[in-house]
């Protein structure tokens, strides 16, 4: 809308009379003070925005400058309902800020207290040390234990959510084998004997184990891609077999490189390993360590500690 300075009739209006005018994003130049009188506003459009841009969505505090207004006009002796009138703002916004002022001098807006909390510092202290102190407990079990305990009505989801507020979570444990304290000290033991052996004692060290692998066909992982209603699909079963075929395997290796690996059929005693042990652990050794001394190692299974096996292993 291109700006015109044109005389009305009866108006007294000038040529040199000031209009403001803005440039439109088209490049013309636009008269919003003519615009809003056309279309009926008070006020003109930016003061319009300017005013709609400082005060904030319904239910959000107003901004530090217009309450800071607020006071001021009020310490003029202004009255509550002018003051609302003339900034457009609610007479009970009005009242609150003028009361919060009255009562702590303050024109900042208070924070919210919301819903209180079911448990204090205090209650999540107790929580986290019975969490860790019975780590494999379900959080069923931990709620029924909080609601005896506090004496409060906690559902599954509340103390699922006080748990993770203890930066605790729920996890899949790490599976390991078990070892009783006379394992353990004797593991201790040797590792303190061998604490100060050298890169070059340890590269003379041929160390061997058994492994044993199922043998299960087809897609047998833990989760699967499906939608809600595809759980019946055939493939989307999780194949189980009642007992699973499997394989043991003994292999060895050094420093200088990896040694036989072979298939082990039934089950193995002294006398199998034995042969195992003279089968492929001796070309191995000859092959890897080219007649050089070397330290035979194993773990501590039955066939590995019979009296046979060990009178062999001296023998040798």
């Amino acid at each position: 809308m291109p700006a015109t300075r044109s005389k009305k009739a009866g108006t007294g209006a000038t040529k040199d009379s000031k209009i403001t005018c803005l440039e439109h994003s088209t490049g013309e130049q636009v008269n919003w003070k003519q615009v809003s009188v056309m279309i009926g506003y008070k006020m003109s459009i930016p003061e319009r925005l300017s005013h709609s841009q400082a005060r904030m969505g319904r239910g959000s505090p107003l901004c530090e400058q217009l309450r800071e207004q607020i006071v001021q006009q009020f310490n003029n002796n202004v009255s509550q309902r002018t003051i609302s009138r003339k900034l457009r703002i609610s007479s009970s916004t009005i009242h609150n800020i003028i009361k919060r002022f009255r009562e702590s001098g303050q024109i900042s807006a208070c924070k919210g207290q919301g819903r209180k909390p079911t448990l204090n510092a205090r209650d999540l202290r107790s929580l986290r040390r019975r969490c860790i102190k019975n780590r494999h407990h379900s959080v069923k079990d931990i709620t029924t234990w909080a609601q005896e305990h506090f004496g409060k009505p906690l559902s599954v989801n509340t103390v699922r959510w006080y748990i993770y507020k203890c930066k605790l979570k729920l996890y899949h444990a790490k599976q390991k084998p078990y070892i009783n304290n006379t394992q353990k000290r004797h593991r201790l033991l040797w590792a303190r004997a061998h604490l100060r052996w050298t890169d070059a004692k340890w590269k003379s060290v041929l160390r061997s184990d058994e492994s044993t692998f199922q043998i299960v066909f087809g897609n047998h992982g833990r989760r699967v891609l499906r939608a809600k209603d595809e759980k019946d699909r055939p493939d989307c079963y999780q194949r189980k077999v009642q007992k699973p075929a499997s394989v043991m395997v003994w292999g060895c290796v050094s420093a200088h490189g990896m040694g036989n690996l072979h298939i082990c059929e039934g089950t193995i005693n002294a006398e199998r390993y034995i042969q195992v042990l003279e089968q492929h652990m001796l070309p191995s050794k000859r092959r890897l360590f080219q007649g050089r001394p070397c330290l035979f190692q194993q773990d501590n299974a039955k066939p590995h500690s019979a009296r046979v096996t060990t009178a062999w292993l001296r023998s040798k």
